[in-house]
């Protein structure tokens, strides 16, 4: 995903970076779980992808990066989509109901501030 993300221009390169450092959370955490250095963890993974084995992954059990395939650990495709569809859909909410918090307060700016310190003004008054 990196190496994709690296090709895109602007926006979209910083979009899918991001978007690749939030997936590799996944095994920064179970690698902490199985008591493993997340940064050892991490280039160990890395190291064994580039080297063509893509069923490497954190043995919770051993504590070690092992082959997935070898211990009969399969995660069946549509569970990982289905994960990562529901993650980047909960980003997207997150990133719409912020705009549109953002927006308001633009569109109110001090109107908002002014009625809300009269009221207050006027209360203390009372």
């Amino acid at each position: 995903m990196r190496e994709y993300g690296r090709k895109l221009p602007g926006k979209e390169q910083l979009a899918v970076l991001k978007f690749a450092e939030a997936v590799e959370q996944i095994p920064v955490i179970l690698a902490l779980t199985a008591g493993l250095d997340p940064v050892d963890a991490i280039a160990e993974l890395r190291k064994r992808h580039d080297a063509g084995e893509i069923d490497a992954g954190v043995d919770v059990l051993s504590g070690k990066i092992t082959r997935m395939g070898q211990m009969n650990v399969y995660d069946p495709l549509i569970v990982k989509e289905q994960v990562i569809k529901s993650a980047v859909e909960a980003s997207i909410m997150v990133l719409r109901i912020d705009d549109i918090i953002a927006a308001s307060q633009s569109k109110v700016g001090g109107g908002s501030k002014k009625s809300g310190s009269e009221g207050g003004e006027g209360s203390k008054e009372d």
